[in-house]
C-alpha cells in the first residue's frame, strides 16, 4: 500500500513540487509523484531511458496536472524504486502493471515518451482493458526499423557531451542548429526547477541493462497493433535520430484511428521544443 496517503492535502498543480511517494508490490518498493485532482481514471507517465522522475517536463506536465490526476514512477530499479531493471521492454510492462494494481487502479489514460512508449505498448496488448486512452511520443514498433540501433547513437552522443560539458538530453533529444541549440538548453534548465526532494540518479548498469531491452524490442518480431483499439495519439519531431520519425508514421499506420503529429525542425525531443503547441493538444486529447 501507498506510504503517504494524505487525504486532506492541497491540491498541487506544479511537478516542482509534487510530493515523492512509495508503494511496494511484488518485493518492490516503487518510488513515484503524483499532482492534480484526484478522482476518476488517472493519467500514468511512463518515462525514457536513463531518465527518473527529475526527467519530466513541467511544462508538458503541469498544464496536464491541472485538470488531471497525474502518476509519474520509477520503474523497479530505476532511480529510487528498489530491485533489478529487467532486461526486456515485456518485463517492464509487468513491472508497471503491478505498479498500477498496486494503486489500486483498473483503468488509465498512459502518456508516455521513448522506451516509455515501448513499454506502453508492451502494457496495452497484454492488458488491454487497463488502458483508455494512450499517448505515444518519440517511440517506436516492436521490430522496428533501426530500433535496434539507440545504444550506438546514446553512446557517440554521450561521448559528445562528455567533451562538451553538456548534458547527453542536448544531443539526444535536440538538432544541433540554432534553433535545437536554445531549445536543448531551456529543457534542461526546466528540469532544474525542482530543486528539493530531487531523485536518485540511474546507476549504470541499470542504464546497460534498458539500452539491451530496447536492443532486444527492435530485433524481436512486431506486435499486431491493429489490436490497439484505444484512442491514440502519436507525436515526434521530424528528425528523431534515437527513434527514426519513420516509426511514429508506422505506428500510426498500424493502430486504427491513431492521430499523428510531426514537428518540423526538430528531432526525438520534438514535444519538449514545441511544448506551447503540444501540451494543449494532450490536454484536449486526454480530456475527451
Amino acid at each position: 500500500m501507498s506510504s503517504t496517503d494524505t487525504p486532506n492535502e492541497a491540491v498541487i498543480t506544479s511537478y516542482a513540487k509534487a510530493p515523492a511517494r512509495t508503494v511496494s508490490a511484488g518485493g518492490v518498493t516503487y518510488a513515484y509523484r503524483e499532482l492534480g485532482p484526484k478522482g476518476g481514471i488517472p493519467v500514468v507517465f511512463f518515462v525514457h531511458l536513463a531518465a527518473t522522475l527529475d526527467n519530466w517536463d513541467p511544462r508538458i506536465i503541469d498544464p496536464i496536472a491541472k485538470g488531471r490526476h497525474v502518476i509519474a514512477f520509477d520503474n523497479r530499479g530505476v532511480g529510487a524504486s528498489t530491485g533489478q531493471v529487467p532486461d526486456s521492454v515485456e518485463a517492464m510492462a509487468d513491472d508497471a502493471y503491478t505498479f498500477i494494481r498496486a494503486l489500486g487502479y483498473d483503468k488509465i489514460d498512459i502518456f508516455s515518451f521513448s522506451l516509455g512508449g515501448m513499454v506502453a505498448q508492451a502494457l496495452v496488448v497484454k492488458h488491454p482493458k487497463l488502458v483508455r486512452k494512450l499517448v505515444l511520443t518519440g517511440t517506436g514498433p516492436k521490430g522496428g526499423k533501426d530500433m535496434d540501433k539507440v545504444a550506438r547513437i546514446t553512446y557517440w552522443d554521450i561521448l559528445r557531451a562528455t567533451l562538451t560539458r553538456s548534458d547527453p538530453k542536448e544531443f539526444l533529444f535536440f538538432n544541433r542548429n540554432a534553433t535545437g541549440k536554445a531549445a536543448a538548453r531551456a529543457f534542461v534548465n526546466r528540469l532544474k526547477e525542482r530543486t528539493v526532494d530531487r531523485d536518485a540518479d540511474i546507476k549504470t548498469k541499470a542504464f546497460q541493462t534498458q539500452l539491451k531491452a530496447i536492443k532486444k524490442w527492435g530485433r524481436s518480431a512486431p506486435d499486431d497493433l491493429s489490436t490497439i483499439t484505444q484512442p491514440t495519439l502519436i507525436a515526434n519531431g521530424d528528425n528523431d535520430r534515437m527513434v527514426p520519425s519513420v516509426l511514429s508514421e508506422d505506428l500510426h499506420r498500424r493502430i486504427k484511428d491513431s492521430k499523428v503529429i510531426i514537428y518540423p525542425d526538430s528531432g526525438h525531443g520534438g514535444i519538449f521544443q514545441y511544448h506551447d503547441e503540444f501540451a494543449p493538444v494532450a490536454v484536449e486529447f486526454l480530456a475527451r
